[in-house]
């Protein structure tokens, strides 16, 4: 190699590096600028994803939400169908179970009746036939009395009476004297 070769080459290289440096510097100033321009393109970067957070964020509460909440829904309808059939047969178990009340008042009140209509009837008669037998014990009673009284005996086999001959006679009868 020779001397000019080596100058040549070393004159390319100088104004290689030369460049180099300069652009170098160059995109050092631009990295800089970079630098200090990032902080704020960052920050607006950050700014437009946190606007549209709670936009997702909605978004995907409603999305999670919906879903049961319209399952809750359906299932409050449903309950509230069968409350209201529930009610519906229990207004018609009242119904029967105020007409069957109803029904058995009167029973009792047709049995109560009919018991004392009986009871007084039966009353009635038995007061009417103790009556007619307290009246021939009230005879009997009287005859057993004027047989005490009377001086009565039995004579082979029949019955002697002894008379009061003092006393009218009272039909085919004479008065017995007393004792």
């Amino acid at each position: 190699m020779n001397d000019q070769t080596m100058l040549a080459l070393a004159s390319k290289m100088s104004a290689l590096v030369e460049k180099f440096e300069r652009r170098c510097e160059q995109s050092g100033s631009e990295l800089q600028k970079l630098s200090q321009q990032l902080p704020a393109v960052v920050r607006q970067a950050a700014n437009e994803q946190l606007g549209r957070l709670p936009e997702a964020v909605l978004a995907d509460v409603r999305g999670g939400i919906e879903r049961p909440v319209s399952d809750y829904e359906r299932r409050l309808r449903e309950a509230g169908e069968q409350i209201q059939q529930s009610s519906l047969a229990l207004s018609a178990q009242l119904r029967r179970a105020e007409t069957l009340h109803r029904h058995l008042i009167w029973k009792v009140a047709g049995i109560t009746l009919g018991s004392l209509v009986l009871m007084l009837a039966g009353g009635a008669w038995l007061s009417s036939q103790y009556h007619d037998e307290i009246s021939k014990n009230q005879i009997s009673a009287a005859l057993l009395k004027a047989y005490n009284e009377a001086d009565v005996t039995l004579c082979d086999g029949h019955l002697c009476v002894r008379t009061d001959k003092s006393a009218k006679p009272s039909g085919e009868y004479l008065r017995v004297k007393p004792r």
